[in-house]
């Protein structure tokens, strides 16, 4: 057994038993002075004395230590400065409030609760969130910009005293997050948007409802705003049914008088789009999309126009009936609502909000060139005699303009009291475009443009003295803007193998809606940046609005 084990000692070890720190074999090892110790990086150098802490202090890693001064210690601070926001209470809450959503969260002033709540408990965070939701959505369901139904929820929160509050707004989904502290979990709350319904009396309710509650001098209470909010859904449209009809017939006979018609293609717009309003009720009773609803609308207009044509009436100009008809279709709302999306950063908003007018639109285009083909076929006498406002009878025109955005604001559902300055907001966009388009020969696309940046500011001049949304002095006075020529002349060459021609045509019709929805915002905006707030310093004292530079 001996021999067994120096037989094995002798036997060469395997790699795993090697070390690359072990000793060779038969080469004895220095033994280690007495004045070599092992360091450390952490071992305190010879020569530096630290006091001992006391006992009854609690020691942090964060901490700075006992013998450690601050000298000569510079506080930075950006190149620029710190910036200062100022808020005056007298400027209107649409601008307070924009003020505070582009100002990082760390600089917003704490908010001062102008509603009352339990000082122990505070403000209950569930509740007031989800009123904010609900105030939010009637809002967006109204056609509100993405940015006025941010600021007015960031107005209600902190009305009731939440802070670090960050609503968020798209297409259909609203949410809202509220952090309590810097150490506690946010609580975060959303809705989204099912219906959505024109209806600016409602939205106006909402405004002042919104305008009540960041109020100092008006109490209102959650119970009490819950029961205002209940009541604004369930108040009746102002106008009945057979009104918004008139409306329609009032609307395009308007327009079709824009465009050189007469008597007899008033009377046979006015019928022609009544009819297709009737028929659009129809197919929205029966649950159809409002897709299919457009196309619905857009037949009985062609189709009075292509009889007319058939008939052969001398001095009656089929191409006005059905341009009339058109102008109560085309949807200006929602494309001048897209573009103002865009324009202040809200992108998916915006690209939904275009993308929902490029469908409708193409619920026009259908419906038209549907009845146009059955007419080219019949041998109707479509024929593009006229061009885009050629007429030039300057007092009838100005009359049609202002009956036209009457009728639309009707159409729209506005208060009684807005329906006069809207009238008057329509008729002096009109006579703005004359005066540059047939007078001064300039292009239609820049003196759409021009006549809609007065549009927009004064529709801003009028909702900051109000104190309200700038939607209901807009949208219905650009009206006599849309471009109902230019795509019927599109459509109508397209459906006569034209397609050169008709592209062209519906290019323009592209041009002048951008104009028209540029203009109107940024005329709104030109209002918000010279005109002075009362108590503030320097025009408007606004914020960036850019959050980035596209890079």
């Amino acid at each position: 057994m001996a021999d067994t084990a120096e037989e094995e000692d002798r036997k060469p070890q395997s790699d795993e038993a090697h070390s690359a720190f072990a000793p060779v074999g038969g080469v004895e090892t220095p033994p280690v002075p007495e004045d070599e110790h092992p360091t450390s990086e952490f071992t305190i150098p010879e020569g530096l004395r630290i006091p001992p802490a006391p006992e009854d202090t609690e020691t942090s890693a964060f901490k700075p230590p006992p013998n450690y001064e601050a000298r000569n210690l510079v506080a930075f601070t950006p190149p620029s400065g710190v910036p200062m926001v100022k808020l005056t209470k007298e400027a209107p809450w649409q601008d307070r409030m924009r003020t505070m959503l582009r100002t990082p969260v760390a600089e917003r002033p704490a908010p001062e609760a102008t509603q009352r709540h339990d000082e122990e408990a505070g403000p209950p965070v569930p509740r007031v969130l989800d009123l904010t939701l609900r105030i939010g959505e009637l809002l967006l369901a109204g056609g509100e910009g993405a940015e006025d139904v941010e600021a007015a929820m960031f107005a209600v929160t902190r009305a009731y005293g939440l802070d670090r509050c960050e609503p968020t707004v798209t297409f259909t989904l609203l949410s809202i997050s509220h952090q309590p502290s810097l150490v506690d979990d946010p609580v975060t709350a959303s809705r989204t948007v099912r219906r959505r319904g024109t209806d600016y009396t409602r939205l106006a309710a909402v405004y002042r409802l919104v305008d009540d509650i960041g109020s100092e001098d008006i109490e209102v209470s959650l119970e009490e705003a819950y029961r205002r909010l209940a009541e604004i859904r369930r108040n009746r449209h102002p106008y009945p049914t057979w009104a918004l009809t008139a409306a329609a017939g009032l609307l395009a006979g308007s327009a079709a008088t824009l465009v050189g018609g007469t008597v007899v293609v008033f009377i046979a717009a006015a019928v022609g789009a009544m009819l297709g309003d009737r028929l659009a009720w129809l197919c929205a009773g029966r649950g159809l999309p409002e897709f299919y609803q457009f196309i619905a609308a857009a037949m009985p207009p062609a189709a009075m126009g292509t009889a007319i044509s058939l008939l052969d009436l001398p001095d009656v100009r089929a191409s006005a009936v059905i341009t009339g008809g058109l102008f109560a279709l085309i949807p200006g709302r929602a494309l001048v609502a897209g573009v103002q999306d865009g324009l202040t950063g809200y992108y998916i908003t915006a690209a939904a909000r275009l993308l929902e007018v490029g469908y409708l639109v193409v619920g026009i285009v259908i419906g038209v060139l549907t009845v146009l083909y059955l007419g080219v076929r019949l041998n109707a006498g479509l024929n593009p005699e006229t061009t885009i406002h050629s007429v030039n009878r300057p007092v009838i025109q100005t009359l049609a303009a202002m009956a036209l955005s009457a009728a639309f604001a009707v159409l729209l559902q506005q208060e009684r009291s807005t329906v006069l300055l809207v009238t008057l907001n329509g008729g002096v966009a009109w006579v703005v475009y004359g005066a540059m388009a047939n007078a001064g020969e300039l292009s239609p696309v820049a003196a759409t443009a021009v006549a809609a940046g007065l549009v927009g500011l004064f529709g801003q001049l009028l909702s900051r003295y109000r104190f309200a949304s700038a939607l209901p002095y807009v949208t219905a006075a650009i009206g006599p803007l849309l471009p109902g020529s230019s795509t019927y002349f599109g459509l109508l060459n397209i459906a006569q193998n034209e397609l050169n021609n008709g592209l062209a045509q519906l290019s323009k019709a592209a041009a002048l809606a951008l104009a028209i929805a540029i203009g109107v915002n940024l005329g709104g905006e030109l209002a918000r940046l010279f005109l002075k707030v009362p108590g503030t310093e320097g025009p408007g004292a606004r914020k960036s609005a850019k959050r980035t530079r596209g890079f």
